[in-house]
């Protein structure tokens, strides 16, 4: 098992380049299944959830090129569907979360669509009824082997409908939005999710000759075409890896450029870390945060506390909120962090705790965070990463931290952050890989 072993304390300098968005690339890479034509993907993140993503397009027969970096060509001519019953697929597609998005394209093309039970986080129930429901919808028939843990889809023809989501789930909207893409007639759905990287599926599948409108809102109308073409697609800048280096630069007192950041697709990212009194500016597609030996908390106009909770886009997301809170225990003030979306998230406090952090674990959703205004540094522990963002949210910590921190389960942190140690190394960080 690789560790990260981090002599913290120190103030780091420079510029950082985002990664391509992981959450987008697990979507449009999908979509290269609803055409037979070539789809070429530039900016797509090396990170360890994306690699298997595209290693298990290889396996069921789309031949994949790769252009440079990070540009790859897919062409999905010759698809095996039914490598998708065989035992080796149901090893590859229960390791990872995103391949649930494969189902949507290959029941739209192929009539049909198998997918074990998928892997991914341990952040809490993440049920994934509202995909086969909106599936159902659309017509297609669903079953569920329980003992095998195996999902199937199958529709002669899948056909336009109108369809109110029960919760605004992005995967469950992409894998939606991908089947309706080629069904007939039209579909109109309803609290829909909306994120950046779902406007950038949906935009993907207009160049691909699909007619959706409604893109950025939470009601999309996707009307049906018979086929789709090839295109060329770049993946926005991750915003959760944006988010990250901002609370990075503001626990060590760091002055970083955040470079290339897509300004207009953070939506209120900026914002919230303002909150928290962080400095942060903007130099053309730049984001630069200065150095700052302290960082206050805000209050609400009546003196009460702040908190800073997760919603659906356009509110904050739950990815970040780890973040927030790690950031906060280094802030004058306090804050209420109240993480609505997953009951597992943060259960990775104790380690904060055990570091000198002043927190108050309320319940499995809620936790109140005193920060100590850099009084005294934390102090590095032996911890473990329990999920990619709680483990770059306690990379984080380390890095501020006196002393000398060691973090396992490092495989979790790549398999969201490309090259991180290499690229924190470029701006001063004590950061080895073991």
């Amino acid at each position: 098992m690789n560790i990260f072993e981090i002599n913290g304390g120190k103030k780091l300098s420079g510029e950082l380049v985002p990664q391509g968005a992981k959450n987008e690339a697990l979507q449009v890479l999908c979509a290269v299944l609803l055409t037979p034509e070539k789809v070429i993907i530039d900016n797509v993140p090396n990170i360890i959830d994306v690699n298997k993503l595209i290693d298990l397009l290889t396996s069921i027969g789309v031949t994949v090129e790769k252009l440079g970096p990070e540009k790859y060509s897919f062409e999905a001519k010759n698809v095996d569907v039914d490598y998708l019953i065989s035992d080796e697929f149901k090893e590859k597609g229960s390791s990872l979360r995103g391949s649930i998005m494969i189902l949507g394209p290959l029941l739209a093309r192929f009539g049909k669509g198998y997918m074990p039970k998928p892997g991914g986080d341990k952040i809490g129930r993440r049920r994934l009824d509202t995909h086969f429901i909106g599936f159902e919808k659309l017509g297609a028939q669903f079953h569920y082997d329980s003992k095998e843990f195996f999902y199937e889809v199958k529709a002669d023809k899948l056909k336009g409908t109108y369809m109110h989501l029960d919760e605004a789930s992005v995967t469950g909207t992409a894998n939606i939005v991908m089947a309706a893409a080629l069904a007939e007639g039209t579909t109109t759905i309803y609290n829909a999710a909306c994120e950046p990287y779902l406007q950038q599926l949906c935009k993907m599948i207009n160049a691909m000759g699909g007619k959706i409108s409604g893109i950025g809102s939470n009601m999309i109308v996707i009307e049906g075409v018979e086929s789709l073409g090839g295109c060329e697609h770049r993946i926005l800048p991750d915003m959760i890896e944006i988010g990250s280096f901002i609370g990075l630069a503001a626990m060590t007192g760091s002055e970083i450029t955040i470079k290339n950041v897509s300004y207009p697709d953070l939506g209120i990212i900026p914002d919230t870390f303002r909150k928290l009194g962080i400095k942060i500016e903007l130099k053309g597609d730049d984001l630069f945060i200065p150095a700052q030996d302290h960082y206050e908390i805000e209050s609400y106009i009546d003196g009460s506390i702040m908190t800073i909770s997760d919603a659906p886009w356009p509110g904050f997301t739950p990815d970040l909120l780890s973040i927030i809170l790690v950031v906060a225990t280094q802030a004058r003030g306090s804050v209420l962090i109240h993480q609505k979306m997953f009951e597992s998230r943060l259960f990775f406090v104790d380690k904060l705790i055990d570091m000198g952090a002043k927190i108050i674990l309320c319940d499995p959703h809620r936790a109140t965070v005193i920060g100590i205004d850099k009084e005294y540094p934390l102090r590095g522990i032996s911890m473990s990463s329990p999920d990619i963002r709680a483990g770059v949210s306690l990379l984080i910590a380390a890095l501020s931290a006196e002393g000398k921190s060691q973090i396992s389960n490092i495989s979790q942190i790549d398999r969201g952050y490309q090259n991180i140690d290499t690229r924190l190394k470029n701006i001063g960080a004590d950061i080895t890989r073991l």
